[in-house]
């Protein structure tokens, strides 16, 4: 064999050798995905991260092992939030998922190419983060937590819980997809609406005077980023108002809320998992279509009953999915 058949044969086999070396590597790669949340704190037991990487487990990942996830907390400080959706950007990761309607956005400034996964979202299509529930369209896909079922549900239990309930308030931004629903349930159910609407915290005493001033004998808060990220406020106001209130989350009933009808967001963060796996294994968020909540709970607190004077019929109360006491 002459020297240049012999140069031809070793170049041969050393590329063959590279590709297979760079296979092997591609194969090895450990996809990176960022975790962004406006509430917690890093070393902090959260219940949607726990559900989260419960998610992650059933599907076969472990983290620190065949996945990377790079958490991001704004420990409850909203402006903290697009610089570490940035942080995220800069260190390319596969997936960003947002824990919260603040992160989304946040997360949706910062970048157009990476996939986001939406853990939960009140509004996705009114806040234009998607085309549509069916087709995304974009670069955002996950789940919202907003029902056309949910609205008319919640005035029916409130009814119960209040059974000579005639007159609600119903407290929230201006734009809502649950409005219309509220309206047609309340038509049928001879109860009078009253709108708060309100577009940043500083109304929020406003409107709560304007409840207590029409004689308003019930409330309802609507889901929104915005009432969302001033739950406590929200519950002490109405506590003050002595309004029997139902909220959309059970984490307001825990900050000493009333009664909250609901879906079950653990599980929500849970199914995110899938999102992300399904967009690990090549899928297009644009072509993944929202989910909306499969699971939902009535959550009562008695101490709050017992604060306003209120008593919860005994068979309400056996309905309840959780009585804090």
């Amino acid at each position: 064999m002459g020297k240049k058949a012999i140069i031809v044969v070793w170049l041969v086999a050393l590329a063959l050798t590279l590709f297979r070396l760079a296979d092997a590597q591609q194969q090895k790669r450990v996809p990176r995905i960022g975790y962004l949340s406006l509430m917690g704190r890093p070393n902090s037991p959260v219940p949607s991260i726990e559900a989260f990487r419960l998610g992650l487990r059933d599907l076969g990942y472990v983290e620190g092992q065949n996945i990377v996830i790079e958490y991001r907390f704004a420990e409850g400080k909203r402006d903290r939030l697009p610089e570490l959706a940035a942080e995220l950007v800069r260190l390319n990761v596969e997936v960003i998922v947002a824990g919260d309607s603040a992160a989304i956005s946040s997360a949706a400034q910062a970048t157009r190419s990476i996939s986001i996964v939406m853990s939960v979202s009140d509004d996705p299509v009114g806040t234009g983060y998607i085309a549509s529930l069916a087709r995304p369209g974009g670069n955002i896909t996950g789940l919202s937590n907003v029902s056309v079922d949910l609205a008319g549900k919640r005035l029916e239990l409130l009814k119960e819980v209040v059974p000579k309930l005639s007159r609600v308030a119903v407290f929230g931004p201006t734009r809502n997809p649950d409005w219309t629903e509220f309206v047609n349930a309340a038509t049928t159910m001879g109860i009078k609406l009253q709108t708060l609407k309100v577009r940043d915290s500083k109304e929020f005493e406003g409107a709560f005077e304007l409840a207590r001033r029409e004689r308003a004998a019930g409330l309802i808060v609507l889901p929104s980023p915005l009432t969302n990220s001033y739950r406590r406020q929200i519950v002490t106001l109405a506590a003050k108002s002595r309004l029997p209130t139902m909220y959309p989350l059970e984490e307001y009933v825990e900050e000493g809320g009333l009664i909250a009808y609901g879906p079950n967001i653990p599980e929500m963060h849970r199914r995110a998992a899938v999102y992300v796996d399904k967009i690990l294994k090549g899928r297009k968020p644009a072509d993944l279509p929202v989910e909306q909540p499969m699971k939902f709970e009535f959550v009562i607190n008695l101490k709050a009953a017992k604060q306003i004077g209120l008593t919860i019929p005994p068979n309400v109360l056996a309905r309840a999915d959780k009585v804090i006491k």
